[in-house]
């Protein structure tokens, strides 16, 4: 290993211990702290962010905090080293500006984040600006990642629809231009058409080539290639389509129907241009989809596609590997602007269909109820459940009259009460066996709306 790579944990503790002390003087005494005259120099950098990359190790070393570095990736947070750091007044990587934050700079200590910008003008140097405008120069490299593929803005989008990918480093090169691929039924890889490409590198827009099946998308630019996690029109992990034969079954009827506005055959309506109060009061005959698993028979059983356990279906044994995720549309003149759309799974001990105990497997069922539903101070169960409620942000929420996808990450989002406080996600395999979406409550008041959401392609994928 080169000698470079050798450095002692004091060091790097050191220079965190003296960033310490220097932010708590500063808030001890806001003014102390004073930009130096003269000129800064780095002698090294090192990276204080974990599995950094450094070309100096052996490809197969396991790179760890404190390295001394030649070059990292953006927002990777490095120390630089070196004298007279306090008269650093402005500082870019490239061309992008960094954020400089007086309580991490001392004389021989700078900590900086690398900007997560994509440069556009690249000459592999840092730049050191005082006050007096001299610039100091340090020779160090930003690695570009390949491209991030995070979402597409309708995953169930026909072909000739053009739909927006996000994501992030998705960089157009004049000499190595970004290309999108689908997939067609052969599983081989087909072009898209990018109608454009945002400044900042995050989002793409592509027309959906007509070949286009199943399967994830590449995206390559000059700094790699990437392949999405999600797929165009996932069928995996598919729990309603609503033309497969398993349905909703419970106590209330929701609309199920197509029309000239479906994206595959049949779908879900919720809400339809019903009045929904400000505090998106208890309304289960308009706002309520219910599938509670099982049948009639004594004992209960679950024949599959309607009344099977949804964790039959669906392999939730980690669901925090999981994302829900549904095509939703409502449109403009339909806004939601009230309730939550509360999104609960729950086990047989809870609800099922018929509750005809024990069921086939011995265990002792709850028959069809609303009471699993509520708090526990309210007779129910506090079983933790996602709140969809993004009209919240500005007030009211369409679609503008298209299709979207909608992610739900499991982990993270099932972690509400009913009345909308917290629970402590704790949801195994055997939870997932009904499912219940009621738009109602929430905790959050809204505006009298009368909103009309259709759902289609309910299902549970892998979230990486």
């Amino acid at each position: 290993m080169n000698k470079i790579k050798i450095y002692t944990k004091g060091l790097l503790f050191a220079s965190l211990a003296v960033a310490g002390l220097t932010l708590s003087s500063c808030k001890d005494q806001p003014d102390k702290y004073e930009v130096a005259d003269g000129k800064p120099t780095v002698n090294y950098v090192r990276c204080l962010s974990s599995e950094v990359h450094n070309n100096n190790d052996a490809a197969d070393m396991h790179y760890t905090n404190g390295e001394l570095v030649l070059e990292a990736s953006p927002q990777s947070t490095l120390a630089l080293i070196g004298e007279n750091l306090r008269s650093v007044y402005e500082l870019y990587f490239n061309d992008r500006k960094a954020i400089l934050n007086t309580s991490y700079i001392t004389d021989n200590t700078l900590i900086v984040d690398v900007p997560k910008d994509v440069p556009i003008m690249v000459t592999d140097k840092i730049y050191m600006i005082t006050q007096s405008k001299d610039t100091v120069t340090y020779d160090f490299h930003v690695v570009i990642p390949s491209p991030v593929v995070t979402a597409m803005s309708c995953e169930y989008a026909k072909p000739g629809d053009r739909v927006k990918i996000t994501g992030s480093y998705m960089v157009n090169d004049a000499g190595v231009p970004l290309e999108v691929y689908f997939r067609n039924a052969q599983d081989q890889e087909i072009p898209a058409t990018i109608n454009s490409i945002s400044d900042d590198f995050t989002s793409i827009e592509v027309t959906v080539p007509d070949d286009a099946a199943e399967g994830p998308l590449t995206v390559t630019s000059i700094y790699g290639t990437t392949y999405s996690s999600f797929y165009y029109k996932d069928t995996r992990g598919m729990l309603f389509d609503f033309d497969n034969g398993r349905t909703q079954q419970g106590w209330h009827a929701r609309t199920i129907t197509s029309s000239e506005k479906s994206l595959s055959g049949k779908y879900l309506v919720l809400g339809e241009g019903a009045t929904m109060s400000e505090d998106g009061a208890w309304d289960d005959g308009n706002n309520s989809f219910e599938y509670w698993c099982g049948d009639w028979n004594t004992p209960e059983s679950y024949p599959d596609p309607e009344g099977i356990r949804l964790f039959d279906v669906v392999d939730f044994s980690k669901p925090e590997n999981l994302n829900l995720k549904f095509e939703m549309r409502i449109p403009s003149t339909n806004a939601w602007a009230a309730g939550a759309m509360q999104i609960i799974f729950a086990p047989t001990s809870a609800v099922t269909l018929s509750g005809n105990s024990p069921d086939i497997y011995g265990n002792e069922v709850a028959g069809a109820n609303n009471t699993f539903f509520r708090t526990k101070a309210e007779g129910g169960l506090d079983i933790p459940r996602a709140l969809y409620r993004p009209w919240t942000a500005t007030g009211s929420f369409d679609t503008n009259d298209e299709w979207i996808t909608v992610t739900i990450p499991i982990a993270s989002s099932f972690v509400y009460n009913f009345d909308g406080s917290g629970l402590t996600f704790n949801l195994q395999k055997e939870d997932f066996a009904s499912l219940t979406i009621f738009i109602v409550g929430g905790g959050v008041n809204g505006t009298e709306c009368n909103p009309y959401i259709m759902i289609d392609n309910i299902r549970a994928v892998p979230n990486k």
